[in-house]
């Protein structure tokens, strides 16, 4: 078994959505996959994190041998410590390091990969064709949303009402990354 820790509850977010849809296209065993729901980016950065307790007691059990953890980038001018794609990264290596993680786990970032700026919306926003893109961010600065949480919700029912029937573009090379550390996370124990 693998793990995946990941921002909002193991059940119904958009983090687990698109992952549960990026495994499934590309043919890997989701079965094989123990999904922790993590809550807020802030709840990653406390080791007294239930569900650290719970990873650590099924890793020492050998019922999980690697761990995949999938967060925000976020914005630096947000939060001085833990926004942005470098201050998270440092961050949670430090936690995965402090957690004794280190030699089983990996870390991806979502955001936007031109700017390493944003959220999983940014990241999906930056896979559509520039035409779509300007409409939607348009839409968005006109309706002048200033809140993170409703602009990041905002985005995604707009994305998936102007895209109901082709959710994400796999193909495009901004999911690269994170369809490279899932194949890896599949990968058996050498």
């Amino acid at each position: 078994m693998v793990a995946i820790l990941h921002e909002g509850n193991a059940k119904k977010t958009a983090d687990n959505r698109l992952i549960k849809l990026l495994i499934s296209n590309l043919n890997l065993d989701e079965s094989r996959v123990r999904f922790f729901g993590i809550g807020t980016k802030s709840n990653f950065f406390k080791l007294d994190n239930r569900s650290y307790n719970e990873l650590k007691l099924e890793i020492e059990e050998r019922a999980i041998n690697k761990v995949l953890f999938v967060i925000d980038a976020d914005y630096q001018e947000n939060d001085s410590k833990y926004g942005g794609y470098n201050n998270s990264k440092k961050e949670l290596e430090k936690i995965i390091k402090e957690l004794e993680l280190k030699e089983i786990s990996d870390i991806y970032i979502t955001c936007d990969p031109d700017n390493q700026c944003g959220y999983l919306e940014s990241l999906i926003l930056s896979t559509i064709p520039p035409k779509q893109k300007d409409c939607i961010e348009d839409f968005l600065e006109c309706s002048e949303f200033k809140s993170k949480e409703n602009h990041k919700a905002i985005l995604n029912q707009i994305y998936k009402m102007g895209y109901p029937n082709a959710p994400y573009d796999f193909s495009h090379l901004n999911f690269d990354e994170l369809k490279d550390k899932l194949t890896k996370l599949f990968e058996e124990e050498q």
